[in-house]
């Protein structure tokens, strides 16, 4: 018998989000010691963790790759996915927010917002996830839960609505006030659960004020808590708790938490939190694809047609792993599903529930699983998979674009196919990773999102059985843009080789969009009147305009920022055709673009450096001497934190430097800022 439509009501799909080091995975293992799932509590620092499975994220003691894992609580299942923090894995982040229903924001209380948590809200934001934060390690110096908060309103700009108060400070913190039922949690150290109670003497009247202040934010979102308020002078705990998951779920307001993962304390309430405030597969919209170039809708139910999109391949060598994220439907093992993108149909071969690295096999997959489907053969990261009699494409994540690039080759020329095949495998797991063949040097080129990435694909590649490989320095991927632009280029392209011949004859204006201000793109009009150049032809030559994107005059590579604009044109009767005007659209803006005023671009990230004081001047130095522009600097208890822009082609090998600059007391993170103009430009011709 399939499930019913109650049974989509007790799962919560969800992620973990947060930059690098603000206690992700420690919240993850310790939200599964708490549900039971685990009986041992994983430490980073030990490499004991369940999501930090692979031995490179035990290594350097961070996460890497997604990982999966499925809980109970309160009579409710928990799909959670533990996601990375490092800018480089962004596209991680990116396609598993693709697939879930709400999510988790961990925030340091001592840094408060950090920049990668600032690009991982950003992400949820335009994937329309409901969040709740949780502010961790309250039991370190200098943590400081308002200031905390403080930092999500300016930085992020939510309501941010505080649930909880503090009991007790840094070293001394032992558990909070639950302000929505005026109630104690206290942890006792080495315990597993929290002692209920009263509100301390103490803390009473400091509860009771933000009680009220919680109230009036409430009152200010909602209509329905408004008139209560308005009636009765104060809001009722139901009310209340209705209200909080009515704005979380709206986007309007953002529960905050607090405690310290680390030492187990406040895991319970979030899970509380995450039940009652965070959306169930029925509370979200119904998915939205295309067929036949109609719009479709299909709604969470397990009687609806199976549809489903894959976010996640693991070709590892014991066999290839597709985790999908099911809308709709129901999969059975044994079942056949289709990509509609490809038009190939697969066999699902086995169904298996996620614990990490660990899979339990399962006869059925229903509408709002997370699961692992084993047999797919050509399936990748975005692909849609459904019934074949019901289909439906997904729209899938979009994959970042590579920034970085280094060439790759392997030791002995007879490993060489060995080394393409496992490069291939590598493009398949990550589509932020891209394999080409250099056209003038013949090298393999491996690219990713920066250095770090780069060089755990590589490892990956040695620890999975390949062959050596030997890696060039890193290259950054360069852009070109348009400065001072032309009008009134004319382009004729007439071709008489016997038979039909080729006539296309059109005028461009080329110009700037701000390119070197962070604009990017391209931009095609025309403005040709009286039909001397048919629609059908206009198409054409903005088809063969993006052709000539490829490679720009300077070095050969691609253009953006610039608007092109058609405006006059002739045809022949009989020569004229798509594919003429197509070539005169290519040729013609590459001869433009090299009587064009070119600047190169180079790819730019803003960089934020903690540092002792003492170091502020050096740091300082080297950050200008690598071209970096200095845009703020401010104090965090006995640190100084500067922010900067700087080019990504000077940031290699900027931790190693950074720390004997230091005594091994800075540290930095950074995250993509787009591109700026490299320091060289060419005349104008």
């Amino acid at each position: 018998m399939r499930t019913n439509l109650r049974t989509l009501a007790v799962v919560r799909n969800l992620g973990i989000l947060a930059h690098v080091d603000a206690g992700k995975t420690t919240v993850t293992e310790r939200v599964l010691y708490a549900t039971g799932t685990t009986h041992k509590r994983g430490e980073v620092h030990d490499g004991t963790t369940v999501t930090d499975f692979d031995p490179q994220e035990r290594d350097r003691g961070i996460t890497i790759f997604a990982a999966a894992v499925s809980c109970a609580w309160d009579g409710h299942r928990i799909n959670l996915i533990d996601t990375p923090g490092h800018v480089d894995f962004a596209d991680e982040v990116e396609r598993s927010l693709r697939v879930l229903d709400g999510a988790i924001a961990v925030f340091d209380a001592v840094a408060g917002v950090e920049p990668q948590s600032e690009s991982v809200w950003r992400q949820a934001d335009r994937h329309g996830v409901p969040r709740i934060a949780f502010v961790n390690k309250l039991d370190r110096a200098g943590a400081d839960l308002d200031r905390a908060v403080d930092s999500i309103r300016e930085r992020l700009h939510p309501a941010p609505l505080v649930v909880q108060l503090p009991i007790g400070a840094e070293d001394g913190f032992t558990g909070v006030v639950d302000l929505v039922r005026m109630r104690s949690l206290v942890w006792a150290d080495g315990a597993s659960t929290a002692t209920r109670g009263p509100v301390p003497e103490a803390l009473r009247a400091e509860a009771l004020r933000r009680r009220r202040t919680l109230e009036e934010a409430v009152a200010e979102l909602h209509p329905a808590a408004l008139e209560e308020f308005c009636d009765h002078g104060t809001l009722s705990a139901a009310t209340l708790a209705a209200t909080l998951r009515d704005l979380t779920r709206t986007g309007d307001g953002v529960v905050v938490l607090c405690g310290s993962a680390y030492r187990n304390r406040g895991i319970e309430p979030l899970l509380d939190a995450v039940v009652a405030y965070l959306p169930s597969p029925l509370d979200v919209p119904a998915v939205s694809g295309v067929h036949e170039d109609t719009g479709q809708h299909r709604a969470a139910d397990p009687e609806a047609p199976f549809t489903a999109l894959a976010f996640k391949v693991n070709a590892g060598s014991t066999g290839r792993l597709t985790y999908v994220r099911v809308y709709s439907g129901t999969v059975e093992k044994g079942d056949t599903v289709w990509d509609p993108a490809t038009g190939r149909t697969e066999r699902v071969a086995r169904i298996l529930r996620v614990m990490a690295d660990r899979h339990a096999q399962l006869d059925r997959a229903v509408a709002g699983d997370i699961v692992a489907l084993a047999g797919l053969k050509s399936a990748r990261p975005g692909s849609t998979l459904c019934d074949p009699g019901a289909p439906l494409l997904l729209e899938p994540p979009v994959a970042a674009e590579p920034v970085v690039s280094v060439a790759v080759e392997a030791r002995r020329a007879t490993d060489t196919g060995k080394l393409a095949t496992a490069l291939a495998r590598l493009a398949q797991e990550d589509p932020s990773l891209a394999v080409r063949t250099d056209g003038e040097t013949g090298q393999t080129v491996l690219s990713g999102m920066g250095e770090l990435h780069l060089e755990v694909a590589v490892e990956k590649i040695r620890r999975e059985g390949g062959p050596e490989v030997t890696v060039g320095r890193p290259r950054v991927a360069h852009r070109e843009t348009v400065v001072g632009g032309v009008s009134g280029h004319v382009h004729r392209h007439v071709k008489q080789d016997g038979g039909a011949g080729q006539f296309a004859h059109i005028v461009l204006d080329v110009e700037p969009i701000g390119a070197e201000a962070g604009v990017t793109g391209f931009e095609f009009r025309s403005v040709v009147v009286g039909g001397r150049v048919p629609q059908e032809y206009v198409r054409a030559v903005e088809a063969g305009c993006r052709d000539a994107l490829a490679e720009g005059p300077l070095g050969g590579h691609p253009v953006t920022g610039l608007r092109v604009t058609l405006t006059d044109g002739s045809t022949h009767v009989k020569d004229s055709s798509d594919m003429a005007f197509r070539t005169a659209g290519r040729l013609g803006l590459r001869a433009a673009l090299g009587a064009c005023a070119m600047v190169l671009l180079e790819p730019v990230a803003e960089v934020t450096v903690t540092v002792p004081q003492d170091a502020v001047g050096g740091v300082l130095g080297d950050l200008a001497a690598r071209r970096g522009r200095v845009g703020g600097s401010g104090t965090r208890g006995d640190v100084a934190v500067l922010t900067a822009t700087v080019p990504l082609a000077e940031l290699f090998g900027y931790a190693t430097r950074l720390r004997s600059r230091t005594q091994g007391r800075g540290t930095f993170t950074m995250r993509a800022a787009g591109y700026a103009a490299a320091p060289v430009r060419t005349p104008v011709r």
